[in-house]
């Protein structure tokens, strides 16, 4: 079995977070993703609600510069109210 490709960093790196719809929500990922890449703009941030609009995809693409940076960025996120999947 060969292994998986490695990721070259830095890099742009795009992170999709599903949760419940709310303004608390919306703040709280875009806050954890601009403390880990402050250089993150909002036209690198994404929203699509759902069909009924009771969930919302946040899609952000921000710089990585290593594997710890990511698996910190990954934790912050799962504590994050409301929060259903981060892929």
């Amino acid at each position: 079995m060969d292994d998986p490709p490695r990721i070259e960093f830095p890099c742009d790196y795009p992170i999709k977070v599903i949760g419940v719809s709310s303004p608390e929500f919306r703040s709280a990922v875009i806050a954890i993703a601009k403390a880990f890449d402050p250089s993150l703009t909002d036209q690198k941030i994404a929203f699509r609600p759902s069909a009924a609009g009771n969930y919302e995809a946040i899609k952000v693409s921000l710089v990585a510069t290593g594997a710890d940076q990511l698996a910190s960025l990954f934790e912050q996120l799962k504590a994050v109210p409301g929060l259903k999947m981060v892929l």
